[in-house]
């Protein structure tokens, strides 16, 4: 396909389960080698929103928070997430807090159902469905009204406040418990948890991910951290809760259809000539234009446009939406490549080739947490039959297609030793790290730049309150609520 000069007629469909190493020659074989930006992961289903959410308000992606913050809040704001069930561990660990010292920590949840999450709140707001934003819009109204900001922070280290003020003027607590369809006192009484005297941990995943305006409530969360200046701090900030082992590492890695490696921009021209020469390739090799999001490959395989579609380390034919609509895509498709670790999966039912995939448990890479800190996985059980690596194969074939040089690699850790000279200088920067250093002293949290020393201590980003900007400040958000998209 790609000798015929197709290049765009070949798309990648990854996954959170990629090793940071898989992730990274996956975007060096498409974005590079074939020139194409068509890979995109399932994780553009869970994590996109959080992604776009923090780089519109701060400038790039990356969860500023960590998990040491849950023993030091003073509110836990618990907004489109399970917890208790989807992050137990996690959870847990803040209700040990709160039983040991209950008055530590106040814990609201905010959730249509009554889920065990909710049950363990000292406030459990039931909003209805589709109603985050107003409700996020009439906290940082009455925070307004009775005075809880932070000006000093406002001034000094954000934009486009005025604008976002006159919105949340709009949003009056009669408006905002009718619309959410709670009692306006249950509304003050959240809204005066989150004040600039307070230490307010927020913290979501796919209840405001997976949804239409995912990325406005995201905004809408931080504008609230922005207005009392908590975030780069102690005990505080947005935390978004990634669903996937590695849906982190693969953002760093440049794992969505719009990234580079080093949370570097496809249609940065700085961004694309830096990754070039990274990689030995000529100018203008990387396609400035966004490549196709997970659902536009499906749209893609439907009109006929796409010659291949690979699919990796996910079943689709199970987490996309519209299953039958995938299926019948699919069969448009003249050539499905499935990579997977099980012969019988849904997916691998659809493959015209089918690849035999090692498992996690059968292959070295790292892997990025919710809270930025990266971890060595050692192989600690032998492959089975005649599977590989992803980026065994990766490499395998960019080197038929000519690109010896560039994929030249005999082992996880060297490919990992590229990865991290990409993120040198960026917010992201792991050039400190390696299989070899992780192995010796355990997890490590980024940035970990060339010369860091191993600890165990929590990093949060922006403590000093210089965002990733062009201003250096961040920015207010202004989004209305759009409800339901299906009411």
């Amino acid at each position: 396909v790609a000798r015929r000069g197709n290049a765009d007629g070949i798309a990648m469909y990854g996954s959170g389960q990629f090793h940071t190493e898989d992730y990274y020659l996956a975007q060096k074989l498409l974005k590079g080698a074939l020139g194409t930006n068509n890979f995109d992961a399932n994780s553009r289903l869970c994590m996109s929103s959080a992604v776009a959410g923090y780089t519109r308000s701060l400038g790039s992606d990356g969860p500023p928070c960590s998990y040491e913050d849950l023993d030091h809040c003073t509110v836990a704001f618990l907004i489109g997430t399970n917890t208790a069930e989807c992050h137990p561990v996690l959870f847990q660990r803040l209700l040990k807090r709160k039983r040991k010292n209950p008055g530590s920590v106040k814990i609201v949840v905010v959730d249509p159902r009554r889920t065990d999450t909710a049950k363990a709140a000292d406030i459990h707001l039931p909003i209805a469905p589709g109603s985050d934003l107003a409700l996020l819009h009439g906290i940082a109204h009455l925070v307004l009204r009775d005075n809880g900001q932070d000006p000093a922070f406002i001034d000094n280290h954000t934009e486009n406040y005025d604008a976002f003020f006159d919105v949340a003027a709009r949003w009056t607590p009669r408006r905002v418990a009718l619309f959410c369809n709670i009692p306006e006192k249950r509304l003050r009484d959240v809204a005066a948890l989150f004040h600039r005297r307070q230490k307010v941990l927020s913290l979501w995943s796919m209840g405001v991910n997976q949804r239409r305006e995912g990325t406005a409530v995201v905004q809408g969360l931080i504008n609230l951290h922005l207005l009392t200046g908590q975030i780069g701090n102690e005990g505080a900030g947005p935390f978004s809760l990634t669903g996937q082992p590695n849906a982190m590492g693969g953002r760093e890695a440049g794992g969505l259809a719009h990234l580079l490696p080093g949370y570097r921009l496809v249609a940065n021209p700085e961004h694309r000539a830096e990754v070039e020469q990274a990689w030995k390739l000529p100018a203008g090799q990387i396609a400035a234009k966004p490549g196709l999001a997970a659902w536009q490959q499906v749209e893609a395989m439907e009109r006929g446009d796409l010659d291949l579609w690979w699919v990796a380390a996910t079943n689709p034919l199970v987490s996309m939406p519209d299953l039958d609509r995938v299926k019948q895509a699919m069969g448009n498709c003249p050539l499905v490549v499935v990579s997977e670790a099980y012969a019988d999966s849904e997916t691998s039912h659809y493959a015209h080739l089918l690849l035999p995939a090692a498992q996690w448990s059968e292959k070295a890479g790292a892997m990025t947490n919710s809270e930025r800190r990266v971890t060595f996985c050692p192989a600690y059980r032998l492959r089975f039959g005649e599977s590989r690596p992803d980026w065994e194969v990766f490499a395998d074939v960019g080197r038929r297609l000519g690109y010896t040089e560039q994929f030249r690699f005999d082992s996880a850790a060297e490919v990992y030793a590229e990865f991290t000279r990409l993120t040198q200088g960026r917010l992201c920067d792991v050039s400190g790290l390696s299989h070899e250093l992780l192995e010796q002293a355990g997890p490590q949290q980024w940035p970990y730049p060339m010369g860091s020393i191993p600890s165990t201590a929590a990093k949060r980003l922006y403590e000093n309150h210089l965002f990733a900007t062009p201003s250096g400040r961040a920015r207010f958000s202004t989004d209305q609520p759009l409800g339901l998209a299906e009411p």
